[in-house]
């Protein structure tokens, strides 16, 4: 039986595979488009951590399952403040495909509890893969307006 409560995800980056990899997975990048403070050790079993995420500053918290550098990812994923997703009860998979001199980012977000999860996650996604996909091509996404001026 497949999992109705997946999210899936692509956009076009104008940059290298490379550089996407490394704001991914670099704490310093990481915080360029996504939170105020990340700690990141990107080998099988190490911490992904990311606090200050959204209006409510929450802390994401999962563990890396799969990094084959330039290529792909793979970690838990759930929030430390959350009930229904909590710290690792969820999957982030992402792979980096070389396409039209950049990269195709394609993520799929899969063990969700329900359609309210999802929904909410995508909205989340959009906002923070779109800031991405500015800071790895070189652009900055300027401060997160998803996050409450003044907490930081």
């Amino acid at each position: 039986m497949t999992d109705p409560f997946i999210l899936r995800r692509e956009t076009h980056i104008a940059a290298p595979r490379a550089t996407v990899f490394a704001f991914l997975t670099d704490p310093d990048k990481i915080v360029s488009w996504m939170g105020t403070e990340v700690a990141t050790e990107p080998q099988a079993g190490g911490l992904y951590l990311v606090k200050g995420v959204g209006a409510s500053g929450n802390t994401v918290r999962g563990t890396f399952r799969e990094v084959v550098p330039v290529h792909r990812l793979a970690y838990s994923f759930g929030w430390d403040e959350g009930k229904e997703v909590p710290p690792g009860s969820s999957l982030i998979e992402i792979d980096l495909i070389e396409q039209d001199g950049g990269t195709l980012l394609r993520m799929t977000h899969s063990g969700l509890p329900n359609a309210e999860q999802v929904a909410s996650h995508d909205k989340g996604w959009v906002h923070y893969l779109g800031r991405l996909t500015m800071a790895a091509a070189g652009r900055d996404p300027g401060p997160d307006p998803r996050r409450p001026q003044g907490k930081m």
